[in-house]
């Protein structure tokens, strides 16, 4: 297992955000968290990206407890927030030279490490662009060749087809397929997109109120539920009690990815 939680929990004040997550990952898959905003799934890879810290409970990433040793975490991971990372007033190639800097990638492997990662995503026709000229799909694009520059063993994305069209949504897909095939990268992401996760996901957990309340691989969920025709859609209602209304976040979840949506649209 290259990453494994152990009642990974985090409050805030009588609000419990996660409740005692346990979580195991094989080397190598695309792991899916479904649910609907509030649900848990962001807080969860805050904690697993060491952005926040646990509240109780632990968690080991390829090899390194992220308390006790949250710099060794950062030096193996990726991690493609929600909120747009890149900084629209550079270009391609100077927001990755930035992060080459920053994963203190040797001086003599960083251009060749760039170039290959603009080449890998696509993006070497508009390398000396300024990020603000790119569209929403090419940004998130640009984003996860940051997050891969330092050949990470595990990637986290959060929702990383947000605010998207169908088209950069289904290109940022093959992307991501590419990405596991050809580096062996393990990925976890964070989505509320049932057909992205059936399409993309060896394994999917279903996160509901904090809690995981189902987790297997797509196809064996819809046997689960005796339905094996059935949209992930329908195993997410049967897992959650039809919730989805009552679980959505408000007003600060609603304004922050209607944002993400303007900002990428």
């Amino acid at each position: 297992m290259i990453l494994q939680t152990s009642n990974l929990t985090r409050r805030y004040g009588s609000l419990v955000a996660v409740d005692h997550l346990n979580l195991s990952l094989q080397e190598g898959e695309v792991f899916g968290l479904l649910g609907p905003n509030g649900a848990g799934k962001s807080t969860t890879l805050k904690m697993l990206t060491t952005l926040l810290p646990p509240s109780e409970g632990s968690a080991i990433v390829a090899g390194f407890d992220i308390r006790h040793q949250a710099a060794q975490v950062r030096r193996v991971i990726g991690y493609v927030p929600q909120l747009i990372s890149a900084d629209g007033a550079l270009s391609g190639y100077e927001n990755l030279l930035i992060a080459a800097k920053l994963y203190d990638i040797p001086r003599t492997e960083r251009d060749q490490r760039i170039a290959a990662a603009l080449d890998f995503m696509g993006l070497s026709d508009v390398a000396h662009r300024l990020v603000r000229e790119y569209s929403g799909g090419m940004i998130r694009r640009l984003e996860i060749a940051q997050a891969i520059l330092h050949r990470p063993r595990v990637l986290f994305l959060d929702e990383p087809t947000v605010g998207l069209d169908p088209v950069a949504r289904h290109l940022v897909w093959d992307y991501i397929r590419q990405i596991r095939q050809n580096l062996g990268t393990t990925i976890l992401l964070t989505t509320h997109l049932m057909d992205e996760a059936d399409l993309l996901c060896d394994r999917v957990g279903i996160m509901h109120l904090g809690r995981l309340v189902a987790c297997d691989a797509p196809q064996a969920l819809k046997v689960a539920i005796g339905k094996p025709e059935a949209t992930l859609d329908e195993v997410f209602i049967h897992f959650t009690g039809n919730q989805l209304q009552t679980t959505m976040g408000g007003y600060r979840e609603t304004a922050r990815t209607r944002r993400v949506a303007r900002r990428l649209g």
